[in-house]
């Protein structure tokens, strides 16, 4: 019986920038916002696009943005960004079985890249049953795409808000709440995802008036344990 090649490493990395185009479309605005408010929010141009390339996730930099804006010390941004990142470690997890033979580089690089965009891409690729051994190859290329993608969006967010300095006067803190908002409101797919949301949006409600925008912190964190509990409700109705 004849069988097919495996696509190249090229091939591979190739067909994951290819397979997340429509994340690319559906992230570029929310780049353009993020970049176009950062000078007016307090950030410099240098250190919006330091975000895009070290933190590197469109709803932490938006609450960081908002954080910074509103004068919150440094160890509440770093800890509230920490917290809303937290579900990374979950996409980790489940990743783990398909990527535990690379070695450390590897793992470090698709890491340091894995969003949920991308992790929404391979998480298919990976269970696909071919015997492919370059899926690795899968997943760095749409993590370079989704990378280059969020940062030339961003550079183009700050070189337009630097050229029209009267962006601040046009209502920008409603433009981040929309865009936050639209960032959202597609992950919540499933019981879990609805309950931390409301969870958070009700902390955040109560802790509005806390010192240092706690309140945000302490929301990412209600809706974080919120949504783990009803995961592991949801996986006791399953196993019952």
């Amino acid at each position: 019986m004849h069988q097919h090649p495996h696509p190249s490493r090229a091939a591979e990395c190739w067909h994951g920038a290819r397979d997340s185009l429509p994340m690319l479309l559906g992230a570029a605005p929310f780049g353009l916002i993020f970049g176009t408010l950062a000078l007016p929010k307090g950030l410099s141009a240098g250190g919006a696009l330091a975000m895009s390339l070290i933190v590197f996730a469109g709803s932490s930099q938006f609450i960081a943005l908002s954080l910074v804006a509103g004068k919150a010390s440094l160890f509440v941004v770093i800890l509230t960004t920490l917290v809303v990142n937290l579900r990374h470690a979950l996409y980790s997890a489940s990743l783990l079985p398909f990527v535990s033979a690379l070695n450390q580089r590897w793992r470090a690089m698709l890491a340091f890249w894995l969003t949920d965009e991308t992790y929404a891409v391979v998480l298919y690729r990976y269970g696909e049953q071919d015997a492919s051994p370059y899926k690795q190859w899968y997943q760095l290329g749409s993590s370079l795409a989704m990378y280059s993608n969020w940062f030339v969006w961003t550079l183009l967010g700050v070189l337009l808000g630097a050229s029209i300095p009267s962006l601040q006067h046009l209502g920008l803190e409603f433009a981040m709440a929309a865009t936050f908002t639209g960032i959202v409101i597609p992950m919540l797919r499933d019981r879990p995802m609805v309950v931390a949301a409301l969870v958070a949006a009700a902390v955040a409600l109560l802790g509005r008036d806390l010192p240092y925008k706690l309140g945000l912190m302490l929301a990412a964190l209600a809706g974080v344990v919120a949504g783990m509990l009803m995961e592991r409700f949801a996986a006791r109705e399953v196993a019952a």
